[in-house]
């Protein structure tokens, strides 16, 4: 592909992943680059009803834009990163990571966040994600959660169309498209999804024209804090529909990595929390899995297998 090719960016249609690709596009061309987007609709975007723990994790949302980039419909795909799978046996790679937006978790009460300090109150919480109905069990024992699909629109729609008290987004999401107003509360207590708040632009192995000009878009330090995110996911053997936390930052050039897992109730909890140097994260997200499982988190990720 030469300079003047137009580049087709792959995404999915909703309005988020949407504005995900336009960023990109936006930033190709200000590097000198045509663009065109091509969309492409994904099982979890067809299926909206099904559990996504019963759909076969993190895949069900990339594997009609892999497929699309192996059958050359697309040259690059941008997908939310928390959404790849930390294992990827595809011809396929991360070129990318863009700077990294809002990593908290957010809950949208519509009736306001009174009933959070009511402890003889059982609240309803809506969330597909079995991460956050631990946490939030784990602080909010007596609470309900109920299950929730569909894109951030649809998403909010149904929590006001129903009789919950919340559901729980993440925060980047609806920021993207202009919907921070829903928010009610951060919930900054909550260890967010792994690369949770960052973009990933994937290209296929081999592309050295594509990757030349892609990863001109990375974000060095977002890159460094999803890297050890995700190598503390895979080491837990952990993917989407698992129990896991996972956030890096960092500050002062030190990188300040926190993790979490928990039993699906979320009666038992293990956690991990240490600051190092910059020079010395990149086996960070290792030693927090090994040490989390040393503490007997690895039950937890048998029990989901069995269950």
């Amino acid at each position: 592909m030469n300079r003047q090719a137009t580049i087709r960016i792959g995404t999915r249609d909703s309005e988020l992943a949407t504005w995900q690709a336009k960023q990109v596009a936006k930033e190709l061309q200000e590097l000198g680059h045509e663009t065109e987007l091509v969309f492409v609709k994904s099982e979890g975007d067809l299926d909206l009803t099904t559990p996504l723990t019963e759909m076969g994790g993190k895949g069900v949302f990339t594997k009609a834009l892999d497929d699309a980039q192996l059958n050359h419909v697309i040259d690059i795909a941008v997908h939310s990163f928390k959404d790849l799978p930390t294992e990827n046996p595809l011809p396929l790679k991360v070129a990318a990571v863009m700077e990294r937006a809002d990593p908290r978790d957010s809950l949208v009460a519509p009736a306001g966040t009174d009933f959070l300090e009511d402890t003889s109150y059982r609240a309803t919480i809506a969330t597909s994600s079995n991460r956050r109905r631990a946490q939030w069990l784990h602080r909010y024992p007596h609470h309900e959660i109920v299950n929730i699909r569909g894109n951030v629109n649809t998403r909010l729609e149904k929590v006001h169309a129903n009789d919950w008290d919340g559901a729980i987004f993440a925060a980047a999401g609806l920021q993207r498209i202009d919907l921070g107003h829903h928010i009610s509360e951060y919930l900054d207590w909550m260890v967010s999804a792994a690369a949770q708040g960052a973009m990933a632009v994937m290209i296929r192995d081999g592309d050295s024209k594509m990757e030349n000009i892609v990863s001109q878009l990375n974000h060095d330090k977002t890159a460094l804090c999803t890297a050890v995110e995700r190598d503390f996911l895979h080491d837990m053997e952990a993917g989407c529909s698992a129990p896991v936390g996972a956030f890096a930052v960092i500050d002062d050039e030190e990188l300040h990595f926190k993790a979490v897992a928990l039993t699906l109730d979320g009666r038992k909890q293990y956690d991990f929390e240490k600051r190092v140097s910059v020079g010395k994260a990149g086996d960070l997200g290792h030693a927090a899995a090994q040490a989390l499982l040393r503490q007997g988190a690895g039950k937890i990720i048998e029990e989901m297998r069995s269950e």
